[in-house]
């Protein structure tokens, strides 16, 4: 069989090249194309059908990211020792991939659509995840599918005071800030990211040098678009329309819908209530034999609402619930609101309302992470769950879905910036929010009930974080915008951009961004970077009525923890042999004893449920690997008696010899009767033998040394 294979390069300006292949791997996908860069390649494949299905009147597009073990040389674990669903770590790479893809499509393709990538090939040094948008996208370019592209997706980093587009996986954790960035040759369409308490000006200056990285990639995808000969999209038509209808509609009931707008309702439902009576009238009022398409005027309907609420922004300059565009829903914060949990809180803004719990495990509660390119243990979750009674809905109490699982990372990613590291925190981190109430923004509030319930549990959070929706609506025609903060549901709905942003008071530590109108310029991004700022600093006040800092200690029915740190060589000497010495402190102490060699040394992690259990294990813990000091005086035990003297262990595991001429100023023939097995007695380290290491200890230098006896002449 012989291969029409077309293959282009890029060329970055740092110099690494990309390639694109096409022709040559499943090619009765409509389109199909290999990216490589170094040694990790991925494969993606996109099928759309030809015709859509009657009645669906919006794009059920499904995106799949997976990462094949083999391509890392490993064999997956677990039972079934294959890849099985995708894991949450796939799921969030392949949100990446939709929000970027989703609003590039035709608004009228309604065909289902599915994109598969996969990574066949790994590289350690290679991170797929800043590659599956241009891999989407080429396989969309070389497809007859409609497509309002290309878009390309890139990584930007700012290590070491300088941005990097697409870093080497050793650099990414030195970075104070890190972004995924997707947008097509003139327009962002979608970020995400976190940093160390990030300036407003450094996000922009990310995003400006990661603009530029991409408009490089989708010129080489137009260029690839043409060799393959797929300038041309297939022929749809998946909408069927009544301009009469809608005329007639918007004629008639545009200004009903506005005044409806105008009354700033506060309440969602009775604003909804308000807009559905005047669809319920109009339905009422059809003649039984009419021939008016219910499903078309409910669709007119809808666009006549959506647009009546945008006018009402623009035209007044205040919202659907009567607010200014910068003013913050109220806010009501409560901590301690649930006795058992180690931390808890309430957080209301408006009818977003999230339920926070914070549980404080031990080093064997840690998150095991087996992917083909990382294994390892995570010591910080963040579960997001969103019922559905929080909107007044019924549904299937199911496993978490996508949404949860991508409003859960972005929280997490917020609060992971202020946590302590190291030794100052022992503990494996669970964090839950449950949302109790949703109208926009549930993920800002988990954010923020997150801080204050962490506060709570008597975490040392470096600084409180809170977070914030901003909203846009434009008009092309007319040049006029609005940047709206703290958004509504119905603002997320009918709005140009979701951009959420999470920091302390002194910068940012995580934002998402979904956009979705065209030229967007970088000063609207700069006004609602900067408007956001102002509207966290608002939260985090608010929040600090509850609670300013971190609990001094933790609760009656928090676990204990602490963390000592030791030397490589001291490691076997904790654990002993078989574990003898290790064993032996948890039953004698009635504490749980980890340990964990790294790289600077060994972690000894202790957990107790009370003080004294604790301080026991601490005290053995600290006596094994204190080093023994010539001079220092040691309260000791008599291990063994011998004929020359006796082995006395002064240190926990560090046995001295007591010479029979250092137990007492006065001379000893026997060791008969002098000392017991088991006698406590205070001795003092006089030498530590350079040779053997073995160590002479002394108790005459601790008493009173006798007078000498004076010597008297005959007379």
């Amino acid at each position: 069989m012989s291969f029409n294979v077309i293959t282009k390069k890029i060329t970055m300006p740092d110099g690494k090249e990309i390639t694109i292949e096409t022709g040559k791997l499943a090619k009765q996908a409509d389109g199909s194309v290999v990216v490589r860069s170094g040694n990790m390649m991925l494969l993606a494949t996109v099928v759309a059908n030809k015709e859509h299905k009657e009645g669906v009147d919006f794009l059920p597009l499904s995106v799949d990211y997976q990462e094949k073990f083999a391509a890392a040389g490993r064999i997956p674990g677990g039972f079934l020792r294959r890849e099985s669903r995708l894991s949450d770590y796939e799921v969030l790479i392949s949100r990446l991939v939709d929000r970027a893809l989703r609003p590039t499509f035709p608004d009228d393709f309604h065909a289902d659509t599915q994109v598969m990538i996969n990574l066949v090939s790994a590289d350690l040094e290679v991170q797929p995840d800043a590659f599956v948008g241009l891999a989407a996208a080429a396989a969309l370019a070389v497809s007859d599918i409609p497509f309002n592209g290309p878009i390309s997706e890139v990584r930007v980093a700012k290590i070491d005071g300088e941005f990097i587009v697409n870093p080497d996986s050793s650099l990414i954790n030195k970075a104070d800030l890190e972004l995924i960035v997707a947008a097509n040759m003139n327009d962002i369409l979608m970020v995400e990211g976190e940093a160390n308490e990030a300036s407003e000006e450094d996000m922009l200056a990310a995003l400006r040098l990661a603009h530029e990285a991409i408009k490089i990639q989708c010129n080489a995808l137009k260029e690839l678009e043409a060799e393959v000969g797929k300038t041309e999209k297939r022929v749809y038509n998946h909408e069927t329309h009544d301009e009469e209808l809608r005329k007639e509609l918007w004629d008639k009931y545009f200004d009903r819908f506005y005044e409806v707008a105008k009354l700033a309702n506060p309440v969602k439902a009775e604003r909804k209530a308000g807009f559905k009576a005047i669809v319920d009238e109009y339905i009422a009022a059809l003649p039984e034999d009419h021939t008016v398409s219910l499903g078309l005027a409910k669709y007119y309907f809808h666009d006549i609402e959506k647009e009546a609420a945008r006018q009402l922004v623009l035209n007044e300059r205040y919202r659907l619930d009567g607010r200014k565009l910068d003013q913050i829903r109220q806010i009501t914060c409560e901590v301690d609101y649930l006795p058992s949990p180690h931390g808890s809180a309430v957080f209301t803004r408006g009818e977003t309302q999230s339920l926070t719990t914070v549980t404080l495990g031990t080093k064997l509660d840690e998150q095991i992470v087996d992917q083909p390119m990382f294994q390892g243990y995570n010591r910080f979750m963040l579960h997001y769950n969103f019922p559905g009674y929080s909107t007044g809905e019924v549904k299937p109490n199911r496993a978490p879905g996508r949404r949860e699982v991508g409003h859960g990372n972005l929280a997490m990613r917020a609060l992971k910036k202020v946590l302590p590291t190291g030794e100052d925190n022992p503990y494996t981190i669970r964090v839950v929010s449950d949302i109790l109430e949703s109208n926009g923004s549930s993920s800002m509030a988990t954010v923020c009930a997150g801080t204050l319930a962490l506060m709570d549990a008597g975490v040392k959070i470096k600084a409180p974080v809170s977070g914030i929706a901003m909203g846009l609506i434009t008009d092309t025609k007319t040049g006029k915008y609005a940047v709206l903060s703290d958004i509504l549901g119905d603002e997320d709905h009918l709005g140009d951009m979701d951009f959420k942003v999470t920091g302390t008071e002194n910068g940012i530590t995580a934002c998402q961004m979904d956009i979705k109108v065209t030229g967007l310029s970088y000063e609207v991004l700069s006004e609602a970077l900067h408007q956001a700022k102002q509207g966290r600093l608002h939260i985090l006040g608010e929040m600090k009525k509850a609670i300013e800092t971190p609990r001094e200690d933790f609760k009656p029915q928090t676990p204990r923890a602490t963390v000592i740190k030791i030397f490589k060589d001291q490691i076997g000497a904790v654990i002993g042999p078989g574990g003898k010495v290790v064993q032996d402190i948890q039953k004698q102490s009635g504490a749980t004893v980890t340990i964990e060699e790294k790289e600077d040394g060994g972690y000894v992690s202790i957990y107790s449920s009370d003080k004294p259990s604790m301080d026991k294990a601490i005290k053995m813990v600290k006596g094994i690997v204190a080093v023994a000091e010539v001079g220092e005086v040691y309260d000791g035990k008599v291990k063994s008696i011998m004929p020359f003297g006796a082995f006395v262990e002064f240190m926990p595991g560090k046995d001295g010899l007591l010479h029979i001429s250092e137990i007492s100023w006065d001379r000893i023939e026997t060791m008969d009767g002098v000392l017991q097995e088991g006698e406590e007695i205070k001795v003092k380290l006089i030498e530590v033998d350079k040779k053997t290491g073995k160590f002479r200890l002394s108790r005459k230098v601790l008493l009173p040394r006798p007078a000498k006896a004076e010597n008297k002449t005959a007379e």
